[in-house]
């Protein structure tokens, strides 16, 4: 530990002997015969310890401690003196001396007590470097803290109000200085107490509380929507001792989240695949068209969705639209169902009734699992679209309507055809138009639109806030084969729904046939998806390749080499 030392003395013998014996030892020593000379040497640089006699002609050491006191200067001084009194080791003391000795100093102790003052020396350094570490890590926490655009709380166990920032005030409208030292439970919030509910349970819990939506109604002013994140105030090795609480204001986001969300539905059906913006197409194409519309698709695709859309956006679109199942009936009640009865038709027509062909008058009848009706029925069926007449059941009176018929069955009506179970001149009628809803399996990239799709509804019935469904949950999803397609992914979010406590779905929560057929996938190995999924995640994201990430259930360092891989470039 070696180092520089200054010598102060009007003695030149006591100078040249320290010197002497202190260079010997390895350390660098300067010498002066007096006050003034000491200032010059320091004026220029600052030895490590200085050794300084009180008496220097006119002046003394305890001028010159005073002096470096007033410099502020680290560097210990060992004071001594030939003649030492009270008085003067008091003033040196006070003036902050290491060390006060008394003359003649042997060598064995000038070594050790150098030694001792450099290591004391090395600890004001160390100390000073510290502090002016840590003043410069608080000062940029500062700024930090106050650059935030979201506002941060935070709170301590009794929920009374620790730290806040300069956008509290600018969200929520909480005055910072006279917010701090309050019971949060005490201040006036327009957020319904939304944020003291998401700290609370995260006191209650010592858990995050993550992405809570709130609505803030402020009186003569717009209304906005903030993302309330709550997480414990802990310190390493002990308790938690409160709770930081980050208020977002996403109200410009969910504005467009929205309107992209809105480009992405069609008559209540959300998409974004090739396969279902070519279902919108073809139903805009047939707005103006009053033919025969047959859909096609496996069970749960959304076929009535479809068949809603093609109504509603038909000139037919005020008037009644009128379902029927044809697999749900027997032959018999299928036939009066469909034309209608007169009292006494049959055991239990107690009186006339009307057929849903004749509700459906100037409108249009949808007509599901067509493949599935009667080869009599069939009959009956082809006469109505052939001459727009029918009679009731057990009435001779023909009945003319102007109905519109929308079909759907998710069999192959042609393989049926070709096996004689379903008249050929009948499927011509109906297969006037094809819409073919494909399969959830071949426009995975729907997936995570229809799974926020899923979350706000059930949101809203469930009274819940479910922002969100793990990675490993989309991993699944991305993974899994749909055999009851859309409607399967609902009811697999249902299930989630009702088991999940916190604002996630977690694999834990899918339901068993999803977790047995598809295991949670780690990082390294990310799902297969198409160039369109990425897209349709960037583009739902705001281009946020982190958020994109979260949604396709991969990382970022993933999202980076399919962005490369498809060369993808953002608008």
């Amino acid at each position: 530990m070696n180092g520089s030392v200054l010598i102060v003395d009007d003695e030149k013998s006591i100078r040249l002997g320290f010197e002497m014996i202190l260079s010997d030892a390895g350390y660098g020593v300067l010498t002066a015969e007096g006050y003034d000379q000491a200032l010059d040497i320091l004026s220029g640089q600052t030895p490590d310890v200085i050794i300084s006699d009180i008496i220097l002609g006119g002046k003394t050491g305890i001028d010159l401690l005073s002096e470096l006191k007033k410099k502020e200067l680290n560097t210990p001084v060992i004071m001594i003196t030939g003649e030492p009194n009270i008085d003067t080791s008091t003033e040196a003391v006070r003036l902050g001396a290491f060390d006060y000795i008394p003359k003649p100093i042997r060598k064995k102790a000038l070594l050790r007590i150098v030694h001792n003052s450099l290591r004391h020396k090395h600890l004001l350094d160390k100390k000073t470097k510290l502090e002016e570490e840590n003043i410069k890590v608080r000062q940029n926490m500062e700024a930090i803290f106050t650059s935030l655009e979201d506002g941060v709380i935070c709170v301590d166990k009794e929920l009374v109000v620790l730290e806040a920032n300069a956008a509290v005030e600018k969200i929520c409208r909480l005055p910072v200085q006279k917010i701090m030292g309050k019971n949060f439970e005490t201040l006036e919030t327009a957020c319904n107490q939304s944020c003291i509910k998401v700290l609370g349970q995260t006191l209650e819990t010592n858990k995050s509380v993550r992405q809570v939506h709130a609505e803030c109604n402020f009186p003569g002013a717009a209304s906005q929507t903030v993302q309330l994140t709550a997480t414990p105030l802990k310190i390493p090795g002990e308790a938690s001792n409160g709770a930081v609480l980050v208020v977002r204001n996403i109200t410009r986001l969910k504005s467009l989240e929205q309107a992209l969300s809105e480009q992405n539905k069609f008559h209540k059906m959300v998409g974004k695949s090739h396969g279902m913006k070519s279902v919108f197409t073809l139903v805009e194409d047939l707005s103006e068209l009053d033919t025969t519309v047959l859909i096609t698709g496996e069970t749960g695709t959304g076929k009535e969705l479809v068949a809603h859309a093609v109504h509603h956006n038909s000139l037919r679109k005020d008037k009644p639209f009128i379902k029927v199942n044809c697999s749900a009936l027997s032959d018999n009640l299928l036939e009066s169902e469909l034309f209608g009865h007169v009292k006494g038709a049959f055991t239990g027509a107690v009186k006339d009734k009307k057929g849903r062909f004749e509700m459906a008058d100037q409108g249009s009848l949808f007509l599901d699992e067509l493949g599935d009706i009667s080869p009599l029925t069939q009959l009956k069926l082809l006469r109505v679209l052939q001459e727009k007449e029918f009679e009731r059941v057990g009435d001779s009176t023909p009945l003319r309507v102007d109905v519109r018929i929308i079909a759907a069955t998710n069999c192959d009506l042609k393989e049926k055809v070709a096996q004689g179970e379903f008249r050929e001149d009948l499927f011509y009628r109906v297969n006037v138009v094809n819409i073919r809803v494909p399969a959830l399996r071949h426009r995975r990239e729907d997936i995570p639109l229809l799974t926020e799709h899923f979350l706000s509804r059930f949101n809203t019935r469930f009274r819940k806030q479910v922002n969100a469904v793990s990675s490993e949950v989309m991993n699944a999803f991305m993974n899994y084969s749909w055999p009851g397609n859309i409607r399967e992914l609902e009811h697999a979010l249902e299930h989630g729904f009702v088991l999940t406590r916190e604002g996630t779905i977690l694999f834990e929560h899918l339901p068993l046939e999803i977790k047995k057929w598809v295991a949670p996938l780690p990082d390294s190995q990310p799902p297969s998806f198409s160039k369109q999924a990425l897209v349709a995640a960037l583009e739902k994201t705001m281009w946020n390749k982190s958020k994109a990430a979260r949604l396709l259930g991969i990382s970022r360092r993933t999202i980076y080499r399919r962005i490369a891989e498809y060369k993808i470039t953002p608008p």
